[in-house]
């Protein structure tokens, strides 16, 4: 049984009859009080007592049960299911219905009018339907003081819910307040508001007046909170409606004056202004084609059409973008060379590539097809800054997109102008603001590109960054080609561990290690500390930082493989400086190694440095971090046990397996090291690298861990002055490793003087200044037998 809202003239009609339902006598209670009546389940709507209301019933059972109660000139009890185990709730609803209207294809229509609330006491389903035992729901009818000042508040939220709400009659407020019962009152009220069918529910269980009115309330106070939102939102729409209409009038008016005194439109001028600029523009065939059809879409169109601002816009970008204009190339190498020279410290091979570049550029004439150049480095190794003395070497324009944490595909592609507020993509903006079609254009974090629902922008980057295809790059807010093979690419990345293989197949890895000490210290005295002086203040002071004292902080107060926090720390004493002379006008003119601490603080670094004496079952590793080289002590401890091996300090998968590597090894060779009548079921083995709140892993402290091992359990000591590095194999050959430049200058500042490297790591040496291996030994090994002998003490046995 359903509410009936689509029939108006049926609702009319039976609201005329309504009479009728009064005669109906409610049911007699039984010797015992109860009464018994058949029972309809009301499903999509909810009545209340005094409340008349049409329905629309389809359902056989329910139709033949009306017309039997109808026949008895008797009320039927509404029950309500609830949804969640399909039991009944405990109180229902009495009420008449009126005669069934035929609506034909088996629907009829009704009038209902509530009469009082009942306590189901007892529900037994039937053939015909169910029918139930019930109780008279007491409500209470002696009003205190708090149910009084309740309906107070629930007839004054009313009034303004019906102010606000036009879909309430105006007279329905009065009505209401006529009515004397509390009770009464409220039920019309729930009536009268558009509730939800589960509030509706909950309505009818209220037989407390009290309780059923801060329901109300409650609801009430909700209602009203809506309709003053739509209320403004309304009079937004109205005021914005009639702003236009007056915008419309008063241009109409100007158009109107503007012909009487002669003078030109200014929509007509602007137009004219247009085509001046297209005419005047070297543009391609398809380009002009396309901006002379939006400029007559323009002229044909009224000037206030909201169309025609999106036409106007497209033609600005039409004309401000580059489209043959183009600078011409500074090819001559010498130039090049004292460019990158003046403006970096190192980077050897990414300046030869550079150059290589340029050279290819010079015989080719611009008409080869050159590789994208990808610089990959830790942060604040030069990456960026060596694009920009390329552009400025070439005697190009130079411009920066970063493409970090770019998650939409239309950032490089644009949106189609169908939408509002479209643009173009990142692309073809950054080309506006370089301003020539040949440009350096710089792909910073390339790395860092994200993607999810709204595409992958790493995807459309094939197309920017593929030679044989980006001279007609397609951007869907233009929707025509765009040549971007003049370009010179470049990317950025830290790592390509996150770079698409599709995207790194289409450029040239050129990897920018980490700085060494040695280089770090250069670069601050070449081109830190002279900047710095600058931006503080001291350029015409005399301030010396020796070199001592640069040591020092990169020692002990930075931790990087680039030179960015260097710099913020030689500007923090500059700063302190500065500040010291404006108070006291007086400097120091040598900033000494202890003056460090007095201007940055204690030291926010500590490496590990040799050992003060020889032991068993302790090795030093040589590390490599993002952030440079470290020296890693490994150590060893042997215990009773039932043959576990344990290792910590927040070791990665890797560096597990180097330590499993190491066991098998040293068990396959038992016999050789002396240790066979050793039951390794009955010891455990601890492996332990300090610092174990840094996350470590990789292959290269294989060799370390076997002769710590070794040494633990023979009780052979190792010396204190060894580094050493290797992958391991379970036959005990060594293989080669990376960053062994970094690793033997942590080496070689952790005060190592011999350090053990795989001999196919010995072409690696070349890359290392000859100033980093003075003092130092390096000894090229093949198999961990050569890394024993070298380590470890003699055996005794």
């Amino acid at each position: 049984m359903n509410n009936s809202d689509h029939n108006d003239h049926i609702s009319a009609a039976l609201l005329q009859r309504s009479d009728e339902l009064n005669e109906i006598p409610n049911l007699s209670p039984d010797e015992n009080g109860f009464i018994h009546s058949k029972a309809l389940v009301l499903k999509d709507f909810i009545i209340f007592p005094k409340m008349i209301s049409p329905i629309f019933v389809t359902e056989m059972n329910d139709i033949q049960v009306i017309m039997e109660v109808l026949e008895a000139k008797s009320t039927l009890i509404g029950v309500v299911k609830r949804n969640e185990d399909d039991s009944f709730f405990e109180i229902g609803i009495e009420f008449a219905i009126g005669k069934l209207i035929d609506l034909g294809e088996g629907n009829y229509s009704a009038l209902i009018q509530g009469r009082r609330r009942v306590a189901i006491k007892e529900t037994i389903e039937t053939d015909s339907g169910y029918e139930v035992k019930a109780l008279p729901a007491l409500e209470i009818q002696d009003y205190d003081k708090t149910t009084k000042a309740l309906c107070k508040i629930t007839l004054d939220l009313f009034t303004q819910c019906v102010q606000l709400d036009r879909s309430l009659p105006e007279d329905i407020g009065v009505y209401v307040m006529s009515i004397s019962e509390i009770d009464w009152q409220a039920d019309v009220i729930a009536s009268a508001i558009s509730l939800p069918l589960e509030k509706r529910i909950n309505i009818l269980q209220m037989v407390n007046i009290q309780q059923r009115l801060e329901f109300i309330n409650s609801s009430l106070a909700q209602e009203l909170d809506v309709l003053r939102i739509e209320d403004d939102l309304q009079s937004k729409v109205q005021r914005e409606v009639d702003k236009n209409q007056r915008e419309f009038y008063l241009r109409e008016q100007i158009k109107a004056i503007q012909l009487e005194l002669g003078e030109r439109d200014i929509w007509e001028q602007e137009i004219i202004e247009y085509q001046q600029k297209i005419g005047k523009m070297v543009l391609p065939d398809e380009v002009r084609k396309t901006a002379n059809k939006e400029l007559s879409r323009l002229k044909e169109g009224p000037s206030f059409s909201p169309e025609m601002g999106i036409i106007r816009s497209y033609l600005d970008w039409i004309m401000e973008l580059p489209w043959t204009e183009q600078t011409e190339d500074n090819l001559d190498i010498n130039h090049a060379i004292s460019i990158l020279e003046e403006n970096h410290f190192g980077l050897k091979k990414a300046k030869d590539r550079v150059l290589e570049y340029l050279a290819v550029e010079n015989l080719g004439k611009g008409e080869t097809k050159q590789p994208i150049l990808c610089f990959v480095g830790p942060p604040g190794t030069g990456k960026t800054s060596l694009g920009k003395s390329i552009a400025q070497s070439l005697g190009r324009k130079f411009v920066r997109l970063s493409l970090g944490g770019i998650r939409d595909e239309a950032e490089i592609r644009g949106h189609r102008r169908t939408y509002i507020g479209a643009l173009p993509g990142r692309v073809i903006q950054t080309m506006r603001r370089a301003g020539t079609i040949n440009p350096v254009f710089m792909l910073d974090e390339v790395d860092k590109i994200g993607n999810d629902f709204r595409g992958d922008p790493a995807a459309a980057l094939l197309e920017v960054l593929d030679r044989e295809q980006n001279y007609a790059f397609s951007d869907h807010y233009l929707e025509m080609s765009y040549d971007l093979s003049k370009i010179m690419f470049i990317t950025t990345a830290n790592s390509t561990d996150s770079i698409p293989s599709a995207l790194l197949d289409r450029m040239e890895i050129i990897e920018f290690p980490g700085y060494i000490e040695e280089e770090k210290m250069e670069i601050a005295k070449q081109f830190l500390i002279p900047r710095q002086l600058e931006e503080n203040g001291l350029k015409n002071i005399s301030i010396e930082l020796p070199d001592k004292t640069i040591s020092k902080i990169i020692r002990d107060f930075t931790y990087e493989a680039g030179v960015r926090n260097l710099e913020r720390e030689i500007g923090k004493i500059f700063r302190k400086i500065a500040r010291q002379y404006t108070e006291i006008h007086s400097v120091p003119t040598l900033v000494t190694v202890n003056m460090v601490d007095e201007f940055l603080g204690p030291p926010k670094y500590f490496f590990f440095e040799a050992g003060e004496e020889d032991e068993a079952g302790t090795a030093m590793a040589i590390a490599w971090t993002e952030n440079g080289g470290e020296i890693m002590p490994v150590e060893v401890l042997i215990t009773d046990g039932k043959g576990n091996l344990q290792i910590t300090g927040q070791v990665g998968n890797v560096m597990q397996e180097s330590a499993q590597a190491a066991l098998s090894y040293l068990k396959s060779k038992s016999t050789s090291f002396k240790l066979k009548k050793l039951d390794f079921e009955k010891i455990d083995i601890h492996i332990h690298i300090p610092e174990g709140a840094i996350p470590k892993d990789g292959p290269s402290a294989g060799v370390t861990i076997t002769t710590a091992l070794i040494s633990a359990l023979t009780k052979r000591k190792v010396y204190k002055d060894i580094g050493m590095t290797g992958e391991i194999t379970l036959r005990g050959k060594v293989l080669p490793v990376g960053g062994i430049r970094e690793k033997i200058t942590a080496a070689r500042r952790a005060g190592i003087k011999r350090i053990i490297i795989p001999r196919k790591n010995e072409k690696d040496l070349v890359e290392i200044p000859k100033s980093a291996l003075e003092g130092l030994e390096i000894l090229k090994v093949d198999h961990l037998d050569e890394v024993l002998e070298i380590s470890l003490y003699p055996s005794t046995n």
